[in-house]
């Protein structure tokens, strides 16, 4: 079964503990305080909860790529690789951006290995936005995007995405014309496939967002991390395969996530020259270089066959998980659709909170770890205070777990049918 002991970061963002003495810590990230993922896995290791949490799988990659890692060791210098990146990863996310987009990216003018994509994120603002500038955040976002706009000095402009009669979560294209007018505004940051709603961006929707960015000459940094883990025939298009956006867009994307060894942290950016410059200028003082051995396993899993055997079978393990817990949630009364891609479900607890007085996420993931012995997220920490009733009523759960974990969490949710 999954112990919250095991780790205790979702992303690097992350830490153990907050700082004892607060004074210490620079304005531009007092707001953040320690991250949910820490505050939630504290608790749940303390109750002994399943954690259903944070974002990492209990199932661990496959043998193979670890080999290829021990044999790089043996084989290859362990020391500094190069900034951007080993000559053989970058060659291999470029053949796979380009056989995915049709766009030529060239893997030493246009590739940047970072330290997992939260590496990338960070690097991507810090090089491309000057400090004053505006960055549009859809919400629910991954919580390392407001961080990464205080890193940069940038402000975040939020459009929320609401739950329609026929899209899921879907934004309001006047509210995004109207962030996107602003004088300061610089960039769009986009998550597609979603993260928490698994929500993948339709076509026609990236298409608004593209001819907003064309239209008012924005820059767009595009995380895709759950490219290649997608559900029920859903189709992955990134932005920056649409008409005019090569020029305006970055594409983050990472290995972990996919291949099940979220550890390495490995990420990449990929993007024309000029923006390219922008993220190698932050990413040579942020870590310089990425851990060596590890590129070159990567590599060896992305040109391979076994590869890409197990990350079919991982999209198909996913989906399994994502079932069996959604099933068990619809029948304690839950309300959510099911996501198309990546790692979460994000329902709506109303019918299980309201009749027991509970009035908002928190409040109800604290119950859960509580009584039920089981930790989730309280989705208030990827939305703005401005928009935090859209979370109140909402929680997320992570499946990608093994079976064992799920149906241990399944039962001990169980305890609320009484």
């Amino acid at each position: 079964m999954n112990t919250p002991e095991a780790n205790t970061a979702e992303g690097s963002t992350e830490s153990t503990a907050a700082p004892a003495d607060r004074s210490a810590v620079a304005e531009r990230l007092r707001p953040f305080g320690t991250t949910v993922f820490a505050e939630i896995t504290q608790r749940a290791v303390a109750a002994k909860a399943v954690n259903l949490g944070q974002g990492f799988p209990d199932r661990d990659g496959p043998e193979f790529i670890k080999d290829a890692m021990s044999e790089a060791m043996r084989r290859v210098p362990n020391q500094y690789a190069p900034m951007p990146g080993v000559p053989e990863l970058r060659a291999a996310v470029a053949h796979r951006f380009n056989a995915a987009t049709g766009l030529p990216a060239d893997p030493d003018a246009h590739v940047t290995v970072t330290a997992g994509c939260t590496e990338a994120i960070p690097a991507a603002f810090m090089g491309l936005i000057d400090a004053g500038r505006e960055v549009i955040l859809f919400e629910p976002f991954y919580d390392a995007y407001p961080v990464a706009c205080a890193l940069a000095g940038a402000k975040p402009v939020y459009v929320p995405l609401r739950e329609q009669a026929d899209v899921s979560f879907a934004f309001d294209e006047k509210e995004l014309r109207r962030a996107a007018a602003r004088p300061g505004v610089k960039a769009i940051m986009l998550n597609t496939p979603h993260n928490p709603t698994g929500k993948v961006f339709s076509r026609a929707e990236l298409e608004t967002v593209a001819a907003v960015a064309r239209e008012h000459d924005l820059i767009v940094i595009s995380d895709e991390v759950y490219e290649r883990l997608m559900f029920d025939g859903a189709e992955h298009v990134s932005i920056a395969s649409l008409d005019g956006m090569w020029e305006r867009t970055v594409t983050l994307s990472s290995f972990g996530k996919t291949y099940s060894l979220t550890g390495w942290k490995l990420g990449w950016a990929v993007g024309p020259e000029r923006l390219t410059a922008g993220v190698r200028a932050a990413h040579q003082y942020l870590t310089y270089a990425v851990n060596t051995p590890a590129q070159h396993a990567a590599a060896a899993a992305i040109t391979s066959p076994q590869g890409e055997a197990f990350v079919a079978d991982q999209a198909r393990q996913l989906a399994a998980s994502r079932d069996r817990l959604g099933e068990a949630l619809t029948e304690l009364g839950f309300r959510f659709r099911s996501p198309r891609s990546g790692y979460f479900i994000l329902a709506d607890h109303s019918a299980i909170s309201e009749p027991r007085g509970i009035s908002d996420d928190r409040a109800f993931v604290k119950f859960l770890i509580d009584e039920c012995g089981v930790a989730a997220i309280p989705p208030s920490a990827f939305y703005s205070t401005a928009n935090a009733e859209l979370a109140a009523p909402l929680v997320r759960f992570a499946f990608c777990k093994t079976p064992e974990t799920i149906d241990a969490a399944i039962e001990r949710l169980g305890t609320l049918r009484g």
